[in-house]
């Protein structure tokens, strides 16, 4: 991209500011944002209450490890997690209705994973019940929690998202969007 993707402007906000605001619509959540590169310049441009940083420096280790970090920084400051919902900030069409749409769907289907389904594929936003916590943990790699989406497909409640295949990753990505 040429700069951090978390800064990029969509509808007078980062990228970033607009899933923590997503996020924080959600009632009863304790949000955790996970910054790597960049961590400086991002860092300033976020809020001081109601969400906790935390700077992964080990972030070229792949999404796994990210994902990883952010969990951990949950499990110590909010142990009475019974799920966690995990999100990007570059899908800039994910919003509050979305997100509690996908805790309720865990809470009406007695679901341990909800994932988002989009261009004929489950991913992100996706949440997590406590009990894969330790097989989160255990993931290693770029790949991320994608990878237990399809190790446990009988257990997903998938929820349609057509515009979660919508993701900023290139600078045409990003013209695109502001288009």
């Amino acid at each position: 991209m040429g700069e951090p993707k978390q800064q990029l402007r969509y509808q007078q906000q980062t990228l970033l500011q607009h899933a923590i605001a997503a996020a924080a619509g959600v009632s009863d959540s304790w949000i955790v944002v996970v910054l790597g590169a960049g961590y400086e310049l991002i860092r300033k441009d976020l809020p001081d209450e109601g969400i906790h940083v935390v700077h992964h420096p080990g972030w070229q280790q792949g999404m796994a490890s990210t994902m990883q970090a952010g969990l951990r920084a949950m499990q110590a400051g909010c142990p009475q997690a019974e799920s966690v919902l995990l999100m990007l900030c570059d899908q800039p069409f994910v919003n509050t209705q979305l997100l509690q749409q996908l805790i309720s769907e865990r809470v009406v289907q007695n679901a341990g994973i909800v994932a988002c389904w989009y261009q004929d594929t489950l991913g992100t936003p996706v949440l997590f019940d406590q009990t894969y916590f330790p097989e989160l943990l255990a993931l290693q790699g770029e790949g991320g929690a994608k990878k237990l989406l399809y190790q446990h497909r009988d257990k997903v409640v998938a929820v349609p998202f057509e515009a979660g295949g919508i993701d900023i990753d290139t600078p045409q990505d990003y013209q695109q969007l502001i288009r």
